[in-house]
C-alpha cells in the first residue's frame, strides 16, 4: 500500500505540471467564446480521451465556433464538412483522379485529413456518407483505391445536429451514435454573457486572435498520461454497475425501468466511461479517479447509449431521466 500511495503522489506532481496547458487553452478559447464553460470543458474530455463528441443545440450557440478555436489554440488542422442530402462519400474521404499526363490515377484527399473535423449538421448527410466518416472516426484510417492511408494524430470528429428540424435529416443510426465517446447538449448563453456576446460582435476591433498555445506532440503526450491515471477496482465496479443498470435494471430494485428501456448500454459505454472519467480527474489536476468524476461525466456517455420504448416516450421519460433514476440507484463506492 505503502508502494501505491508513493506512485499516486509522484504521478499527482506529473499531472500537476502536464496539465498546466488546459488553463491557457481555455483562456485561449475564451477569448472567442463567452460563457459555454461546460461544452469547452466537455470538448477537452474528447481532445484527452481520444473520444468522438456529437454536439446537440440549437443554431447560433457557437458550436463551430468553439471547436475552430481549439482547433486554432493547439495548432492543429481543421476542416469543417458541411453535411448536406447531396454529399457524397467522396465529398469527405477523397477520391482517386485519372492524370492524362502521367497516365495513371491520383489520389487526392478528402478534408477528412486534417487533425479537427467539424461534420455539420450531420444528420443532413444520407447513411453512406455518415458510414463513411464513422470508418474514419472508429478505424483512425482511409482506403482510397489500393492504399490504405493513416490519419494523424490527434484526429478528433466534432459533429453537430440541430435537434428542432425533422425535415430533410436522417437519424443517426444507433450503432453510429454509440461511436460517440459524448453527446453534449448545448443550452443558451445567461442574460449577462448574451449582453457580452453582442457588445463583442459590435465592435470589430474587439475581434480576438486566437494564438496557438500547444502543439499535437503535446495532446498526444497529455493522452498517454490520462490512461496512467489510477482507477481503483471500486471505481471500476461503480461503472459496471452504471452500466449494468441499463441493462438488468430489475437487479439494482429498479424494476419500473425494465419496460422503459429498449437496449441497454453497450461495453463501449463502460470503456469510454472509465476514459471519460480519467479525463476529468486529469483537467481537475489529480492522479486518482473519485466516484464524482465518473457522475460528472456519466450524463454525456450515457444519455444515447440507452434507448426507449415507446412506453416511456408515452410517459414522456427520456434517456437522461433513465440515466438520473440509475446514478440515484447505484450504490457510490
Amino acid at each position: 500500500m505503502e508502494n501505491s500511495s508513493i506512485d499516486i503522489r509522484a504521478l499527482n506532481e506529473r499531472i500537476n505540471q502536464k496539465s498546466a496547458f488546459l488553463d491557457l487553452l481555455t483562456m485561449e478559447i475564451n477569448k472567442s467564446i463567452v460563457g459555454q464553460k461546460y461544452m469547452i470543458e466537455r470538448l477537452l474530455i474528447g481532445l484527452l480521451a481520444q473520444g468522438h463528441v456529437l454536439l446537440e443545440g440549437v443554431p447560433g450557440l457557437a458550436k463551430t465556433l468553439a471547436i475552430k478555436s481549439l482547433a486554432l489554440a493547439i495548432n492543429g488542422k481543421f476542416s469543417r464538412i458541411q453535411f448536406t442530402p447531396d454529399l457524397l462519400p467522396a465529398d469527405v474521404v477523397g477520391t482517386m483522379i485519372y492524370n492524362q499526363q502521367q497516365n495513371q490515377f491520383q489520389v487526392r484527399k478528402g478534408p477528412i485529413f486534417a487533425n479537427f473535423i467539424l461534420a455539420d449538421e450531420i444528420n443532413r448527410a444520407p447513411a453512406k456518407v455518415q458510414s463513411a466518416l464513422l470508418e474514419a472516426m472508429q478505424e483512425k484510417q482511409i482506403t482510397l483505391g489500393d492504399t490504405t492511408f493513416k490519419l494523424e494524430e490527434p484526429f478528433l470528429v466534432l459533429a453537430t445536429q440541430n435537434p428542432i428540424e425533422q425535415e430533410g435529416t436522417y437519424t443517426l443510426p444507433e450503432a453510429q451514435v454509440d461511436r460517440f465517446m459524448l453527446k453534449i447538449v448545448v443550452d443558451y448563453p445567461q442574460m449577462e454573457e448574451e449582453r457580452m456576446i453582442i457588445r463583442q460582435n459590435m465592435n470589430p476591433s474587439a475581434q480576438p486572435k486566437i494564438n496557438p498555445i500547444v502543439s499535437p506532440t503535446d495532446i498526444i503526450e497529455a493522452r498517454n498520461l490520462v490512461r496512467e491515471v489510477y482507477m481503483d477496482e471500486k471505481i471500476e465496479k461503480y461503472i459496471l454497475d452504471i452500466v449494468f443498470a441499463t441493462r438488468q435494471p430489475e437487479a439494482y430494485k429498479l424494476a419500473k425501468l425494465k419496460p422503459l428501456i429498449s437496449y441497454g448500454a453497450s461495453p463501449r459505454a463502460s470503456i469510454n466511461l472509465a476514459l471519460a472519467s480519467k479525463a476529468y480527474a486529469f483537467i481537475k489536476r489529480r492522479g486518482y479517479v473519485i466516484p464524482e468524476d465518473v457522475r460528472a461525466v456519466c450524463m454525456d456517455v450515457m444519455r444515447h447509449r440507452v434507448g426507449v420504448t415507446y412506453e416511456a416516450e408515452a410517459e414522456n421519460m427520456t434517456s437522461e431521466m433513465i440515466v438520473s433514476e440509475i446514478l440515484n440507484a447505484v450504490e457510490v463506492p
